[in-house]
């Protein structure tokens, strides 16, 4: 891959651990509809394997209180500094995330921020992935042509397949809840699938 400038990360289930703040909000679902976790967690994860977001689906079918997602509780994938501290040394990084305010705030609170050259964040942009914008605002800030570029990300629908339809190399992360998801289309299949980030920086050093 001589011809790669730029990787681009996602951040929830990549990056980051969103399994605690995860946990909080099944429980907060089990204790609003006085069901048991294991059973609310099992129906969270066969609608995921139905590739729909399983707690908003139960949150919305019962009419339930969203509260606010515990982004304090994230934490930083134990191989997620070394990956960025290996690869900012050949190429540039950048974080492309559907994310709460205070996306670079919280990287450099994991203290990866040193290792990342640019953050576009939906909150701050005002676009969401999947949508197309997000991406060319990404490369046109990065002064980068889609095929010098990856993506790297955790979900299908939001990470492969637009970056795929950009020209963009993808490499699938199989972390978090968006792993259950089977690939049915060449559309949806990455370049590469990983299990964690120690094996995103083997494909590209």
């Amino acid at each position: 891959m001589d011809n790669i400038e730029w990787i681009f990360f996602d951040v929830g289930s990549t990056l980051v651990s969103e399994e605690k703040p995860f946990l909080h909000r099944l429980h907060e679902i089990a204790e609003a509809v006085n069901e048991p976790f294991e059973m609310i967690q099992d129906k969270v994860i066969q609608l995921y394997k139905e590739k729909k977001k399983g707690e908003y689906v139960l949150i919305m079918d019962h009419g339930i209180e969203r509260h606010r997602w515990r982004s304090e509780d994230e934490e930083l994938f134990p191989e997620s500094y070394e990956c960025l501290e290996r690869l900012s040394k050949k190429y540039k990084i950048g974080v492309i995330a559907n994310q709460i305010p205070g996306t670079a705030s919280r990287l450099e609170e994991h203290g990866v921020l040193k290792f990342i050259d640019l953050v576009i964040a939906s909150a701050e942009e005002g676009l969401e992935k999947p949508d197309r914008r997000i991406f060319e605002l990404a490369l046109s800030r990065a002064n980068c042509k889609p095929e010098n570029a990856v993506m790297v990300g955790d979900r299908v629908d939001n990470d492969i397949v637009p970056a795929k339809k950009m020209g963009m190399k993808t490499v699938r992360v199989k972390q978090g809840m968006w792993k259950y998801w089977e690939v049915i289309s060449e559309d949806e299949q990455a370049d590469y699938e990983v299990d964690d980030l120690s094996e995103v920086a083997a494909l590209f050093l």
